[in-house]
């Protein structure tokens, strides 16, 4: 598969990385050389510097050819115009990061492939949804639904009262059992657990389960006394934190705390029709989180563009009685870091939507995947074609590749957790937890026979 990725910036280098995974015939183009320095080296891609609009530029990097074209640079323009040349020169789909939320809507979907743009990213959006996500379930550090909701990831940082501590899984988690637990993080260490390993105090656990069982998941990990948010605080008034505050629950008070004054004036003309107050101060000062009632705050999210700035004010929102902190962390350097600080969730914008992007090159039908960059893993929502291989036996007998586990399923809008004895049919939708592998191996169990 022949993919060209425009703009060398964040999100292009993280995807450039997943694609070298795969040995996928990759180019990235920008108009930087500094921003290409090495890549080709450290990454199994070629490198071209030149104009993401240029029709020499992207001949040059073959995009009559392109399965896909990715356009990433930091300028929406020049990403859209992007995308409309290399359609009409050939590549065979396009995708467009913007910043310009009216773009999303469904109406203008048809008016955008029309154009030749076939699918739209807005990495804010993204991780807005990430971060509402993050502030319905207090106690949880990660949630990811499927169906709506019909089977539901959740990583859980586990403490002292949970009940399920120092035990084989294999007395607590059997296949009659409404959860399972797809993958540990301990340390540095991932651990895609069997029946004789055992949860400890600090590991982060991700468990598969059903909606309806989600209340037991809480008593079992010994979160019950968490309180649920209906107070928030949020440091840096971005377009994340814009995002965050329009879709936030109406039961949830927000304050937006943003050092810059001019930008607080344009915060108040785009929160206009939502209950958010916006302040202009420093978020990391006592004084202002304590006069602003940081006591009775169930949920502190840092949206700076600075890490280390974000996960400071994580650590004193903290000290000051704080269960539930976000924290934006585009250094992914950074990352291991802020979870060894217990920092709380952390959202990655490049990560989130690299994985977008990523989920549109896999033939296998795959209607939503994710990145768990905690435990360096892809999670993904696949379909089972007719005649699937995937389909052909018992998920025991399947032969996946190591480090591959079937969490569950959806079929007819019903959940079902996945057992070693379950039979996979057409039509199910899958979640597949995908450990230090590439989703390429994982795709073809579910692809049509035709296409094996």
């Amino acid at each position: 598969m022949k993919i060209i990725i425009a703009g060398a910036g964040a999100v292009g280098t993280h995807l450039s990385k997943l694609l070298s995974r795969d040995h996928q015939d990759c180019v990235l183009i920008d108009a930087d050389p500094a921003r290409l320095s090495n890549l080709d080296s450290k990454y199994d891609i070629m490198t071209l510097l030149g104009s993401a609009t240029s029709i020499k530029t992207q001949k040059e990097a073959g995009v009559e050819h392109a399965d896909l074209f990715v356009g990433v640079t930091p300028d929406e323009s020049q990403n859209m115009n992007a995308c409309i040349i290399a359609h009409r020169l050939g590549a065979k789909k396009t995708v467009a990061r913007i910043d310009n939320y009216e773009y999303l809507s469904q109406q203008q979907s048809a008016f955008f492939k029309e154009l030749g743009i076939d699918a739209l990213v807005y990495p804010e959006v993204l991780a807005a949804t990430d971060i509402i996500n993050g502030l319905k379930m207090s106690w949880v550090r990660q949630r990811w639904d499927v169906h709506g909701g019909a089977l539901v990831l959740l990583g859980i940082k586990l403490r002292e009262s949970a009940e399920i501590l120092n035990q084989p899984l294999r007395n607590l988690c059997g296949p009659d059992d409404p959860y399972h637990i797809v993958a540990i993080k301990r340390g540095e260490e991932t651990i895609i657990p069997g029946g004789n390993d055992e949860l400890h105090v600090l590991d982060l656990a991700y468990f598969m389960t059903t909606r309806e069982y989600i209340p037991y998941i809480r008593k079992l990990v010994g979160k019950e006394h968490y309180a649920d948010v209906k107070n928030v605080i949020i440091m840096g008034g971005g377009k994340t934190a814009v995002r965050a505050a329009l879709t936030t629950p109406d039961y949830m008070n927000v304050k937006i705390i943003e050092k810059s004054e001019r930008r607080c004036e344009q915060l108040n003309e785009l929160l206009n029709d939502v209950d958010t107050m916006v302040i202009h101060g420093d978020g990391r000062d006592f004084g202002l989180l304590q006069e602003e009632g940081i006591q009775t705050t169930q949920a502190f999210v840092a949206l700076t563009g600075n890490a280390e700035t974000n996960i400071l004010a994580c650590l004193t929102a903290k000290r000051l009685g704080v269960r539930k902190t976000i924290a934006m962390v585009e250094n992914l350097d950074y990352v291991d870091m802020a979870e060894g600080l217990d920092i709380g969730t952390i959202i990655n914008k490049k990560t989130v939507a690299a994985s977008r992007i990523y989920q549109m090159m896999l033939d296998a039908d795959v209607s939503n995947m994710r990145s768990l960059m905690m435990v360096d893993s892809d999670v993904a929502e696949f379909t089972a074609a007719e005649g699937a291989r995937v389909t052909k036996h018992a998920v025991k007998d399947l032969g996946l590749p190591f480090g591959v586990t079937i969490g569950g399923l959806v079929r007819h809008n019903q959940g079902i957790l996945v057992n070693g004895n379950t039979r996979i049919e057409a039509g199910d939708s899958v979640m597949v937890f995908c450990h230090e592998q590439n989703l390429k191996k994982v795709e073809k169990y579910f692809k049509a026979a035709t296409l094996w």
